[in-house]
């Protein structure tokens, strides 16, 4: 691996969305260290900004990334299809969106809690500590996990 070469204006560490981003990484890995974005919808971003690929995250301007943060947060006003979005017709706007970060954290607790309030099977076995998508729990999981 060749050494960086830092300029003036390399910044080692950005925040970006309440989140630290290494600046050493290329621009399209170094959005996925942000909760809700993945590097199929990095690199979408990162084209619809019309960002160079090969740029480290700590070289880009301010006004690159505030490019990249305003197609980060609306999508669709930037012609990014639907399937694309994390957040596919809510259950109380029914909107389509791009959550990140903190906001994911809230709309699952929030969808838990609607699961659990309708004694929904998915939501009382998650109220409980048990798996939820029909694995078998006969004789596996019977330690004390991850939850």
């Amino acid at each position: 691996m060749g050494s960086l070469i830092v300029g003036v204006e390399f910044q080692h560490i950005l925040r970006l969305l309440n989140t630290n981003v290494s600046g050493k990484d290329k621009i399209m890995y170094a959005l996925t260290s942000i909760k809700g974005i993945g590097r199929r919808y990095s690199n979408m971003v990162c084209k619809k900004a019309e960002v160079d690929m090969n740029k480290r995250a700590g070289e880009c301007s301010a006004e690159e990334l505030e490019r990249l943060m305003t197609i980060v947060a609306n999508p669709r006003a930037y012609k990014i299809p639907d399937y694309f979005l994390n957040r596919q017709k809510d259950h109380k706007t029914g909107r389509f969106a791009q959550l990140t970060s903190g906001a994911i954290d809230t709309a699952m607790r929030d969808d838990l809690e609607r699961l659990k309030k309708i004694r929904n099977h998915r939501g009382l076995r998650t109220y409980w500590g048990l798996r939820v998508r029909g694995q078998h729990t006969k004789t596996t999981g019977r330690r004390a996990g991850k939850k």
